[in-house]
């Protein structure tokens, strides 16, 4: 069946339309995606940030945000915000109020770093830890001393991975305590959580290590024990399957996609409220289709999409919801370009990390 795009021109496009299924209620199909923009002084959400989130509010019916936190070795990028200090909870109040005033729903993306990182962006005391003490390739910026390569990371110890897991109640705890409907659990793009998934950088021989159910025993805990502490429809995950992003080792294709159907269905025993997919050119239809059919909660898909695809998406049943990046970085009133086939904005890539407003607040809307 071809999808008919200009017939869907002629009603209301369904990607503007309410969305509404077990406990998640949107008033549109648009997601903001969660994008890094290192606007974070001190690691303190702040009134800048809260413009950013408030500017975008009218047009995402969930906005997820920038990567935050939950421990300070997991501060790996400069300029990034945390969510374990009282200064942090607070900063992060306006963000969600500001949410909230554009009639948004916002989740909390919790990101730890894990190996990518280095310690010139932590605070004092603190190391790069990770799963093993495997070294990413490549190289990181840094406000205080420039591009440094990766370190070889410190290995948390048993211990210290419940620690970790403990990190992440609390900073979802803290999340909710600031006025935010939920929480991501960023377990892609090469960070701590897929860094345990991953057999060529997770080589623990501990109860976190050696075979899928025990790589993914860190992933699942984390969201079982979150869930618990705030409600499993306030969580959500992303993933990334059969990327290499952060210097992520390919490992064999039949073991990703065995390694992303368990954890679909072990999640949606949990009851989690949303896998969100951040979709590369490696990404296997058949695992897409395993996830799908294996996780009964709300499914997001990203990566690439235009209002007519992600339209078709939706109409398809392909996913539920569509997350866009770039275009709302550029489009602040993205759900009213879309709904006016306007044509979209590019973003300017050279200030997507820079301090200040440039290149962040001061994306103009339709005339």
């Amino acid at each position: 069946m071809t999808f008919d795009f200009q017939n869907q021109k002629q009603k209301l496009m369904k990607i503007l339309q309410p969305y509404n299924n077990k406990g998640l209620s949107f008033k549109n199909h648009l997601v903001m995606a969660p994008m890094t923009r290192s606007r974070a002084i001190g690691n303190i959400p702040n009134d800048l940030m809260a413009e950013y989130y408030g500017q975008r509010a009218g047009a995402a019916g969930l906005i997820v945000t920038e990567g935050t936190s939950p421990a300070p070795e997991g501060l790996g990028y400069p300029r990034i915000p945390g969510a374990f200090s009282p200064e942090q909870t607070e900063g992060w109040r306006k963000v969600a109020a500001a949410a909230h005033a554009g009639n948004s729903k916002i989740f909390m993306q919790l990101m730890h770093t894990g190996r990518v990182g280095h310690r010139s962006n932590l605070p004092a005391g603190y190391e790069v830890m990770g799963a093993s003490d495997v070294k990413a390739a490549g190289q990181i910026y840094s406000d205080t001393e420039g591009m440094q390569d990766h370190p070889v990371p410190v290995p948390f110890t048993t211990q210290g991975v419940k620690d970790v897991i403990a990190a992440y109640v609390h900073a979802s705890k803290n999340a909710v305590a600031a006025g935010f409907d939920g929480v991501e659990l960023h377990s892609a793009n090469g960070y701590l959580m897929e860094q345990f998934l991953n057999p060529g950088v997770n080589t623990r021989t501990d109860e976190y290590g050696g075979s899928i159910q025990a790589r993914a025993k860190f992933v699942l805990d984390i969201a079982r024990d979150t869930a618990a502490a705030i409600g499993k429809e306030k969580v959500g995950i992303r993933f990334s399957p059969y990327s290499g992003f952060n210097d992520m080792p390919e490992y064999a294709a039949e073991d990703v996609h065995a390694t992303y159907a368990y954890l679909a269905e072990e999640l949606s025993k949990i009851g989690i409220a949303y896998i969100h997919l951040n979709l590369g050119p490696a990404m296997q239809p058949h695992t897409l289709d395993a996830i799908r059919t294996e996780f009964t909660g709300t499914l997001i898909l990203c990566g690439g999409y235009t209002p007519e695809t992600a339209e078709e998406a939706i109409e398809t049943h392909k996913a539920d919801l569509i997350a866009f990046g770039r275009s709302f970085l550029a489009n602040p009133d993205l759900d009213k370009r879309i709904a006016a086939h306007a044509t979209l904005a590019v973003p300017d890539f050279s200030t997507l990390y820079t301090p200040g407003p440039v290149g962040l607040t001061d994306y103009p809307v339709m005339a």
